[in-house]
């Protein structure tokens, strides 16, 4: 079992920045891939940055590219995501999540998800 905690969100005015933190629980941290995801108002969850277990491969949404990084802390059992450059279209919760292939040959990922924290931009 992973204990997933997300942190760090906030009311932050366009144009500034934030950095959310994601610890999670468990000896088995750095065999995990990691993932911000983000939920607006009346909208679907939505993908927002991944990591591999290593660090060595990231990916964004378009949307985000060149304003948001997301990295990881196998030491500390955490992962970031520092966000920059902040538009009122950033306003949402956003989630953690957590994932490992499963230990049955050709079954689904293990994953957890976080509580979420909710981040604000003011225009």
């Amino acid at each position: 079992q992973v204990h997933v905690v997300e942190s760090g969100g906030g009311l932050v005015q366009a144009g500034g920045s934030l950095r959310l933190s994601c610890a999670a629980s468990g000896r088995t941290f750095s065999s995990y891939g990691m993932g911000w995801f983000r939920q607006a108002p009346g909208k679907e969850r939505e993908f927002v940055a991944s990591i591999s277990w290593s660090g060595t491969y990231t990916y964004y949404t378009d949307s985000v590219k060149g304003r948001f990084t997301i990295s990881r802390d196998n030491a500390k059992n955490t992962v970031y995501l520092q966000m920059n450059s902040l538009k009122p279209e950033d306003t949402a919760v956003y989630y953690c999540k957590a994932e490992t292939p499963s230990t049955v040959v050709g079954g689904p990922p293990i994953v957890y998800w976080g509580q979420g924290t909710q981040v604000t931009v003011s225009s």
